[in-house]
């Protein structure tokens, strides 16, 4: 079981426990973030290989859109704090319950999120020399 204290954040605190953002407010509710912006709540730890634990279940949470059937509000959708707590809380017991698994699975996905970076390096470099040689051509 992870503990951890969940709370709304306040624009220029700071802190010094292990910690991360979660947006709470728009379709990306639940994106876990490293920097705060305006709408989020902020995950207090003791240690920070909790945090990465939770942070990895958070990821696959937003991921899923696991957090849209929580929404509430007509023109901006929002989820309030006690349900995000409460249901965050009794996901991450079900996910950690095979420990083992879990270690396996976030290995799985931080690979797979690097390789997804490398591929997106790679698109961005084709899409540069696509742009010089179009260039190029239409310089003659």
């Amino acid at each position: 079981m992870i503990n951890f204290k969940l709370k709304h954040h306040q624009s220029g605190t700071t802190y010094k426990n292990p910690h991360f953002f979660i947006l709470n407010k728009g379709m990306n509710t639940g994106k876990p973030m490293k920097k705060p912006c305006p709408n989020c709540f902020v995950i207090i730890f003791q240690c920070s290989d909790d945090s990465e634990n939770m942070e990895s279940i958070c990821k696959s949470l937003w991921r899923v859109k696991f957090w849209h059937q929580f929404l509430i509000g007509s023109v901006i959708p929002y989820i309030r704090i006690n349900d995000f707590a409460k249901t965050l809380n009794l996901k991450a017991n079900e996910m950690m319950t095979d420990f083992e698994q879990h270690k396996k699975n976030v290995e799985a996905l931080k690979l797979l999120e690097q390789k997804e970076k490398q591929f997106q390096e790679n698109i961005n470099l084709i899409n540069d020399l696509r742009r010089v040689i179009i260039h190029r051509y239409c310089k003659k």
